[in-house]
């Protein structure tokens, strides 16, 4: 049976979220206190529901903690993101992911049960930066603190050479992940594969590393 998800928010991101869940297949539940946006979903996704996320009785009635997944996505008001955050942990929803302003607000999403946090506007930035510093980025993915993974445009440097004789692992620290020319993914190169300009490199390794690599690239 395919997951059913539930988004509370339809700002951008969660307008977003539950379109493109719904485009993929799954059963999509929309939730927002603003009646227009209930009524401008109600023919994009599964069920559009008109509902105050902070009350849980509502909340009970809509059946939510049926769902395999609920997507907090409230954008500016911080405290219903909490609130309503606590109330699907009290509910006991299986997986709660919330949309995050900021760290603070994160690390108290956490601390009262969210079970994964995102931080779309930053991630958008940091990805946009690193488009901006190498034209060859074309993903960032932050893994934790210190550590990320990379989709990179092979350049010159990397143009008809194999993996042993750039040996990125030895020169950068980082480790190729997948190799993915044309229409074709290598999900486990071998040290004589070939690199060929415009192949994509999907790459992991610690942030000064891949920053080094990028440069060189």
């Amino acid at each position: 049976m395919n997951k059913q998800f539930a988004v509370i928010g339809l700002g951008r991101f969660g307008s977003s979220v539950a379109k493109t869940l719904h485009d993929m297949g799954y059963e999509v539940m929309a939730i927002d206190k603003d009646p227009q946006q209930v009524q401008a979903f109600s023919q994009i996704v599964s069920h559009a529901v008109e509902a105050d996320s902070t009350d849980e009785h509502a909340l009970r009635a809509l059946g939510i903690r049926n769902f395999d997944v609920v997507v907090v996505s409230i954008g500016e008001d911080i405290q219903s993101s909490i609130m309503t955050t606590l109330v699907l942990q009290e509910l006991g929803v299986k997986k709660v992911v919330v949309k995050a302003r900021n760290d603070l607000h994160g690390k108290v999403l956490y601390k009262i049960g969210a079970h994964k946090v995102v931080y779309p506007e930053r991630d958008m930035g940091v990805r946009a930066v690193h488009n901006l510093i190498s034209p060859n980025i074309l993903d960032y993915i932050e893994l934790a603190d210190d550590y990320s993974i990379i989709e990179m445009s092979a350049g010159k440097f990397f143009a008809g050479k194999t993996l042993e004789e750039i040996d990125i692992r030895a020169q950068f620290g980082c480790n190729v992940m997948a190799i993915k020319s044309g229409p074709h993914i290598n999900i486990a190169p071998l040290a004589d594969d070939t690199i060929h300009e415009g192949d994509i490199l999907v790459m992991i390794g610690h942030n000064n590393d891949l920053k080094k690599l990028e440069e060189k690239a």
